[in-house]
């Protein structure tokens, strides 16, 4: 009668222990599940091919932004903005920005998740996403780009009448404050 009292509560505590413990799915994601996961996904090319995509888009900007001041920069000068854009752009630290996110996947998903993006990306339709995403991103900033200029354009000179406005109202607060001493 002991032995089976002991067995039902050795049995019964395994039990209860076994329910407490997370499923592998549930389990959160390591440092090796992201990493697989931003290997599916081709992170490396993808960011390589989506810089090469925006560097067009980009230089356009830089282009159209030069413009209004051409007469009062040197010859080479767009030349040198471009140049300095792509060197930023090809030497950024891809690797440590990678692992500086992968904690922030490692706390906001689970092992289970991880194992179905990283099964879904390496699915026909994840791979054309992969290889169709750069094109799409060069397209959409090629498409967003008068939009973005117009709103920061509009964004600039409200600042500016803004800080018109503050300042002819500070100087009239210290021409108060003048004579009135």
């Amino acid at each position: 009668m002991k032995r089976i009292l002991l067995s039902s509560v050795v049995c019964l505590s395994l039990a209860c222990f076994g329910l407490a413990q997370q499923g592998p799915a549930d389990a959160p994601a390591t440092k090796a599940d992201v990493e697989r996961y931003l290997e599916a996904c081709h992170v490396h090319d993808m960011i390589t091919q989506t810089m090469k995509a925006m560097s067009a888009p980009l230089h356009q900007m830089i282009h159209d932004e030069l413009a209004k001041d051409q007469d009062k920069l040197p010859p080479d000068f767009e030349a040198r903005m471009n140049k300095i854009l792509d060197d930023m752009l090809q030497n950024m630290p891809w690797d440590e920005m990678f692992q500086a996110m992968i904690p922030a996947y490692e706390k906001h998903f689970t092992k289970g998740d991880m194992d179905a993006l990283t099964a879904f990306y390496t699915s026909p339709v994840g791979q054309k996403i992969l290889h169709e995403l750069p094109a799409v991103t060069a397209e959409s900033m090629q498409t967003m780009m008068p939009i973005m200029r117009k709103y920061m354009d509009d964004m600039t000179s409200r600042i500016q009448s803004e800080m018109a406005q503050m300042l002819k109202q500070s100087e009239k607060d210290r021409a108060t404050a003048t004579r009135q001493n």
